[in-house]
Formats: C-alpha cells, structure tokens, sequence
C-alpha cells in the first residue's frame, strides 16, 4: 500500500491539495487543462478499442453484462438511500444516483496506472466497460428524478433528447466511445503508429492531471460542511461496498485479478466530467455543492489514495492470493 501511496501520480495529487490549501498561485492554464483531459480519453479509447479488437465476443459478453449491470442498479439504490436515509429532496437526490452510478475516467487511468507499476495483468478490453458505464446511470439518475417530480410544480422538464445530446455530444462521451470504435477498426497497424504518443507518455500526462485535480479537490475541500457527516461516510463506505460487489462479480464471471479489480474501481467512481455537465442542463434544482463536493472532495481523493490499494488486497482476498 505504502508502494502505491508513494507513486508519482498520487504524491503529485497530493501536491496539489497542499498547493490549493496553502493558497499558492500555481495554476492550469485552462487550455492545458482541457488539452490533458482530451489526451487522457483519447488515450483510453484507442488502446482500448485495439485491445478490444483482439477479444473475442466469448470473453467479452459477460464483464458487459456486469458493468452494464452496475451502472443500472448502483443510481437505483443510491437515490433510494438518499430519499430515505440522508433525507435529500428529488433532485440532489438523483443528481448524486447518477454521479455515483457513473465512472470516473480519471480513476479509471489511476487504476491502469496502479495495475501497471505494479506488473498485474488486466484484460485489455476494461476501456470498453469504461465506455459502456459512463451514460445509463446518468440518464436514470435524470429519470428517476422525472419520475418523482412528474406531479410537482416549479421544476425544471428538459427534453430527454436534449440531454442525450449533452451526453453523446460531450467531450468525455465522444472522445472515449469515439475513439474505442477508431482503435478497434485500426487494429494492430493503426495502434503500431501511435502507440509512441499514447502508450509511454500516458503516466507523464496523467501525473500532470492529477496535479491539477489536486487544485481543484484542494478547493472543494472547503465545501464538506455543506454534505455534513451523512454525505462524507456515503462518499467513502459505499465506494468500498461497490468496489466489493465489482470485484466479486469480476470473480464470478472468471475475470483475471486485475480485470475484477479494476471493474471494482469502476463499480466505486463517482463521474465528475460527464455527470455535472448533464445536470446542470437536466437538473438545474439540484446543489452543485453536494454531488460536486461528494465526487470530487470526497470519493476522487478516497480511491485514489487509498482506494485504489484497499481494493487490490480486497481482490487479494477473494481470489485467495498472498
């Protein structure tokens, strides 16, 4: 764990924070920023798109069942919880079902990072649950809180196609889906020729990223109060239970270790690219404060401190390894 901790992604993280607490003047430029987010998907989506392009439909069929699976039935119970125990109103209620039914990207790369300095193999194909698991919780989120709210006046109705097109429009949305489909028909000769840029750079870029998250969790650090005690025991002891059903479900359907694993790390992310941008538009009643606060300042640095070690000796567990 102590390995993982001191990793150059997590200690510039870490960095980060500080910087942003200590109220330092390092800063993104806002291009660079989006510059580094623009790489980190394409990277994802073209190495997973040509990973995917080796796998057969035999061993492909079953983690999509799963991930789809997660990504319908994690919103489902998190607004329930919500509704019923941290008595939110509808739509902060669904606004977090549908972040913590979606994925984190950026998790997603620490993960293949952590995997990776560590030598565990992981099924190549894994992109592809990331692309199949960011959408459908956000549109349940968005419909359970349309459910709910039907009757009531003074709220907000989008068009559902309107939404969709935030969703399928947005960077995050069409750079991954986009660029898995380009990897999988580019094949090996196609990935031969940019796996220079988006193979061995990827960790140098995502250490960047993470530097700039830092900042921007450092500042969110702020706004705990307003989630108060409910809201942060949520944004760590059920990403540690989704991370357990992931990975045994990973188990179950003969998932490499690593391949549970990071389906685990998927299962526990909380979006925080896609899911607000489609809140904003589809749920302008619902607190930024809360699911921003609780995805980015909550589980975002949980997962990737001390989640992404916690779930690899939980895997350790399950597949009764040493």
């Amino acid at each position: 764990m102590l390995t993982s901790i001191l990793s150059p992604m997590v200690l510039a993280f870490l960095l980060g924070i500080i910087a942003s607490r200590v109220k330092s003047d390092l800063k993104f430029p806002d291009s660079l920023y989006q510059s580094l987010t623009i790489y980190l998907l394409i990277a994802i989506g073209i190495k997973g798109g040509h990973k995917l392009s080796l796998a057969t439909f035999a061993e492909v069929w079953q983690p999509s069942l799963v991930a789809i699976g997660l990504c319908c039935t994690i919103p489902l119970w998190t607004y329930w919880l919500m509704r019923k125990v941290g008595k939110f109103d509808v739509p902060n209620a669904a606004a977090l079902a549908a972040h913590y039914g979606s994925v984190s990207a950026v998790t997603f790369s620490a993960a293949l990072a952590f995997h990776e300095s560590l030598h565990i193999p992981y099924e190549g194909f894994m992109p592809s649950m990331l692309a199949m698991m960011e959408i459908p919780a956000i549109l349940i989120g968005i419909s359970l809180a349309r459910i709910n709210t039907s009757s009531m006046e003074g709220v907000t109705q989008v068009p559902l196609k309107e939404v969709a097109r935030e969703l399928l429009a947005g960077k995050s949305s069409l750079l991954l889906i986009g660029f898995l489909v380009i990897g999988f028909l580019a094949g090996d000769t196609g990935w031969d020729q940019v796996s220079p840029l988006f193979d061995t750079p990827f960790k140098g870029v995502l250490t960047l990223f993470l530097l700039e998250a830092g900042l921007v969790a450092g500042r969110k650090l702020s706004d705990l109060r307003k989630g108060g005690a409910f809201l942060f025991g949520f944004g760590i002891l059920f990403p540690i239970l989704h991370a357990c059903i992931g990975i045994a479900l990973g188990h179950f359907i003969g998932l490499s270790m690593g391949g549970a694993t990071i389906l685990g790390v998927l299962a526990s992310s909380a979006s925080y690219i896609a899911a607000p941008a489609a809140c904003r538009v589809a749920l302008p009643e619902a607190n930024p404060s809360y699911y921003l606060t609780s995805a980015l300042a909550i589980t975002f640095p949980f997962n990737i401190m001390l989640g992404l070690p916690l779930y690899h000796e939980i895997a350790k567990m399950i597949y009764q390894i040493n």
